[in-house]
């Protein structure tokens, strides 16, 4: 298993870290729609529509909505994620007793919808508005960071949980995190957000409101993630797909960064270091 996750890893990454930092926008648009249309078809499995034509259809629909959002400002999309994600958090302290709210395949159809196309808008609107923050104004910096965000509350949150993990996030969902995991992940994104506004020369206010955000961004990440795992828990599946050996689907590598990429292109457009301009 850890050999062939490797040799999954090793093929993937290139090819990801070339087309999200070297294609121009619309190829970027073009690319990271068609990981979102992929992450619709695993989706479409965990809202109930098992058969293959359906999955396809939803892919397509998911696809089509996409196109349909190119060339439009971003900021009311996000501004709905936000509030999708508020009510994903209140659905995941609820479950299982209030799963018959979203029991219907109509319904978490819908949920997938909320979940993937405000992820595919934030990205984009993080790779094509204009990014001034302290003595940095390369999109693709700012896109690496929030990259960073996720995996390093990632990695934070396993070594703490590993640790200390005794009192337990939420056992209903998924019973392998702990507040504890929270903490550390956070207190991993506190050293980043630090150390990244000490090397690109943030004044203090600066510091501060990139530290909140990040925390935010961090926090929201883990919601992300306990919403994939309660759909997952919920039709009886440990993995969004076999699509990549030994790393399961791409839902399970991008559930965190689905919740996180809309609440941070969001707080940094109202923040006034990302000024709004069209999708593509």
């Amino acid at each position: 298993m850890l050999k062939t996750r490797v040799i999954t890893a090793l093929i993937l990454a290139p090819i990801a870290i070339g087309c999200i930092f070297f294609l121009p926008p619309m190829g970027f648009a073009i690319f990271t729609g068609f990981i979102i249309a992929m992450g619709a078809w695993e989706w479409a499995n965990m809202a109930g529509l098992t058969n293959r034509t359906a999955r396809i259809v939803y892919a397509l629909l998911t696809a089509l909505v996409l196109f349909l959002l190119l060339h439009t400002t971003a900021v009311t999309v996000l501004v709905l994620s936000v509030v999708w994600w508020v009510v994903g958090l209140l659905l995941v302290r609820a479950y299982p007793e209030g799963s018959a709210l979203w029991r219907p395949v109509a319904v978490r159809a819908l949920m997938g919808a909320l979940v993937l196309v405000p992820a595919w808008v934030g990205l984009n609107h993080l790779r094509s508005s204009h990014f001034q923050l302290a003595n940095v104004d390369n999109n693709l910096l700012l896109l690496l960071y929030v990259f960073c965000v996720v995996w390093i509350a990632d990695i934070g949150a396993y070594f703490a949980g590993r640790a200390f993990g005794k009192s337990k996030l939420a056992p209903r969902v998924s019973p392998g995190k702990s507040w504890a995991g929270v903490w550390g992940g956070l207190a991993a994104v506190t050293g980043l957000s630090l150390l990244v506004s000490l090397l690109i020369g943030c004044n203090g206010q600066e510091t501060l409101l990139l530290l909140l955000l990040s925390l935010v961004t961090g926090a929201v990440s883990v919601v992300g993630d306990l919403l994939e795992s309660m759909l997952k828990r919920f039709r009886g599946i440990k993995d969004s797909s076999q699509l990549l050996p030994g790393h399961g689907g791409i839902m399970d590598r991008i559930d965190s960064l689905t919740a996180a990429i809309p609440v941070f292109a969001l707080g940094m457009t109202w923040l006034g270091w990302l000024h709004v301009s069209p999708i593509a």
